[in-house]
């Protein structure tokens, strides 16, 4: 099991092999997190996403990390549920983001990553909640990632993952 930790900051900041994209299925980059990434990599990430796209919801797709600064390599892509509700199945398919992420890390060798609070912010997902399946997903992948940051945009986005992550 990876060691876990929750900071507040840019995820583009992060000294991690790989760091994970909460994307749309195109994969050419939209707003939030993955137009931050997205404008810190450059160009060349959506060209080499459209490559890959579509994307289906809970799964994950690799790409170089092109402008980003070293020691990141990679930006995993993967793309979060639409919260209608809660019984469509939203919940299966972020753990599914979390699981697939962790396993594309594998393939890649990456022994650090970041994730963002994937499905939090224009998806709609309730932080809290995507906060306690995130942590419970990546205490229960197997993987050889060896440390997993959670990487909060804000306070009290960081604080419900850290409230996870002691609960």
């Amino acid at each position: 099991m990876p060691t876990i930790e929750v900071v507040r900051g840019d995820i583009t900041a992060q000294q991690v092999d790989a760091i994970v994209n909460a994307a749309n299925e195109s994969l050419l980059g939209g707003g939030g997190v993955d137009g931050a990434i997205h404008r810190a990599a450059g160009p060349r990430l959506a060209e080499a996403g459209s490559a890959l796209a579509p994307c289906p919801p809970g799964d994950a797709k690799a790409t170089p990390a092109f402008d980003l600064d070293p020691p990141v390599r990679h930006v995993i892509h993967t793309v979060g549920p639409v919260w209608e509700g809660g019984a469509h199945g939203e919940a299966e398919v972020l753990a599914s983001c979390y699981r697939r992420s962790l396993a594309v890390a594998d393939e890649l060798g990456a022994r650090t990553v970041a994730f963002p609070a994937i499905a939090t912010g224009v998806y709609g997902f309730p932080a809290e909640q995507a906060a306690r399946i995130a942590v419970s997903t990546i205490r229960s992948t197997p993987t050889g990632v060896e440390l997993v940051r959670l990487v909060a945009f804000d306070e009290a986005t960081r604080a419900l993952l850290a409230a996870a992550l002691d609960g």
